[in-house]
């Protein structure tokens, strides 16, 4: 059977296949969805297509988070059924197989109420929703988000709902332009040196007392320390890609010193949770995603002025073009295969 795919060839080679494979014969715990949308991953994808994940081989079928019909289900799957709407892990392609049974799957009935295109969302948010997990945010703290990328503005946004102050900061106006669309009170452009005067005029001095680095750029952390107040916490929400040379007493200065803020490192990774829910544990990605399905069927999350292009999946090489030389245009890239 044919299956429409968006396939990274090679190095910046993008190209649409209808590839042969076996949808027919479902293993028992299997469910075959038919995807509807499915949304670009800008930070990971542009780094499979430059050929810098080790993990990522040429050729291969990008996207990890997608919303679809379920189309059959293998006979001991009773968690989903034929028709239902649900979002997965699915990758950019026509049909998705999932495996219920797998520990690391995903695969949620979607809440009557939500604009499919916004569902795939779901998974930049609970990446985002890991570094409010581990923090110590409470009512009226001053939190601080470098990077206002897709994790980035949610971050800020889950702050804010979490009692925080937030403050958003990125090089790129639009990303900043666009939180401020979405909530985020104080978003600045971050220009040195006039960033770290607004911050302490915003704060009363003091400091930010979160920061989250969302934006994964090598220096940002180093960017970042200074804004936080003494006695602080700094969440790595964002994955460091490319090498970078700096002075590694600077950092852990910050960390020791109570002169330089005495401040508290905390990684943020999505996988510092279990995918499934486990009876002995409070938080998982399951439970996370259920939770970020329902702020945005409620509205508490804004999401749609996220959603700045809808394109076909033959139009892969421009989405990834855009997403790589335009950022300030091309920020949630969602495809829409509804017409295939």
């Amino acid at each position: 059977m044919k299956n429409k795919s968006i396939v990274f060839t090679g190095c910046d080679q993008v190209e649409v296949q209808d590839l042969e494979e076996n949808l027919e014969g479902l293993q028992a715990h299997e469910a075959l969805v038919k995807t509807s949308f499915s949304l670009v991953s800008a930070g990971t994808e542009l780094t499979c297509l430059a050929g810098i994940e080790s993990w990522f081989t040429f050729p291969s079928t990008p996207g990890y988070t997608s919303v679809g019909e379920v189309v059959k289900v293998g006979d001991q799957v009773s968690e989903v059924a034929p028709g239902d709407v649900v979002y997965t892990w699915g990758g950019h392609k026509q049909y998705n197989r999932v495996n219920l049974a797998r520990p690391g799957s995903i695969c949620i009935p979607v809440p009557a109420g939500i604009p499919l295109p916004l569902v795939p969302f779901t998974r930049m948010i609970t990446i985002a929703l890991t570094a409010l997990r581990v923090s110590d945010i409470e009512l009226g703290d001053y939190v601080a988000v470098t990077g206002l990328g897709l994790v980035g503005n949610f971050a800020a946004q889950l702050a804010r709902l979490q009692g925080g102050s937030v403050i958003g900061l990125d090089h790129n106006p639009g990303r900043v332009a666009l939180a401020g669309d979405c909530g985020v009170k104080n978003a600045i452009v971050m220009e040195k040196p006039s960033v770290a005067g607004k911050v302490a005029e915003i704060t009363n001095q003091q400091g930010v007392s979160t920061l989250i680095e969302a934006s994964g750029r090598p220096g940002a952390l180093l960017d970042g320390l200074p804004l936080v107040g003494r006695y602080g916490e700094v969440i790595l929400a964002g994955i460091v890609r490319g090498e970078y040379q700096a002075n590694l007493s600077a950092v852990l200065d910050y960390i020791h010193l109570d002169t330089r803020g005495n401040l508290t490192f905390k990684g943020a990774h999505e996988w510092r949770f279990s995918v499934a829910r486990d009876p002995f544990v409070k938080h998982s990605i399951q439970r996370n995603s259920e939770i970020a399905l329902d702020l945005i069927r409620c509205g508490d999350l804004q999401v749609a002025p996220l959603l700045t292009h809808t394109l076909s999946p033959d139009e892969a090489a421009e989405a990834y073009q855009g997403l790589k030389n335009r950022k300030n245009e091309f920020i949630g890239v969602v495809f829409d295969w509804t017409n295939v």
